[in-house]
């Protein structure tokens, strides 16, 4: 657990302005919706900063918004060293991401990474594609893919924050 007693997740994509954000716009929003603002701390990082500073794509944020999720707020950010201790989960949209977040990880926090997908219930999806070359489809897609994934999440964190207090 943090520092706060929060459980905090960050989520990691290339750039912090597609997958990573779609995912914290989707878990703050259920975050909220659970009414565990107070409990569940949500961010998201890019593993390289090719766009620091700016908001998440404009199609990512219109498919989002369609579904009810707002990004707007989010600006991209690349993963920091303290980001190893701060988080006590942080998910990597696919392969690439973990082993880039493997590589920079120190060896104590190394049980912190994960994969996103772990999290959907999709036994055959492991990786979270990247739509910013495709269409529409590719973000609607995603957005299936992250809502899945952070209702899992959701449910663990909701674990993680029982044990907790019953520890």
């Amino acid at each position: 657990m943090s520092k706060q007693g929060k459980f905090s997740v960050l989520f990691v994509c290339t750039g912090n302005i597609c997958r990573s954000p779609t995912a914290d716009g989707v878990m703050r929003h259920l975050v909220r919706d659970a009414g565990l603002e107070h409990c569940i701390e949500v961010d998201s990082a890019g593993t390289y900063d090719y766009h620091v500073g700016e908001a998440p794509d404009r199609r990512a944020q219109q498919h989002a918004r369609k579904r009810g999720y707002d990004l707007s707020f989010l600006r991209a950010r690349e993963v920091s060293h303290a980001d190893f201790a701060r988080f006590d989960l942080i998910l990597a949209m696919d392969n690439s991401h973990m082993a880039v977040l493997q590589r920079r990880c120190p060896a104590d926090q190394q049980h912190r990474l994960r994969m996103f997908m772990d999290f959907a219930g999709m036994e055959h999806e492991r990786e979270v594609p990247d739509p910013y070359y495709g269409g529409a489809d590719g973000f609607e897609q995603v957005l299936d893919m992250v809502e899945a994934a952070c209702n899992g999440i959701l449910e663990h964190a909701r674990t993680m924050l029982t044990a907790r207090c019953e520890g």
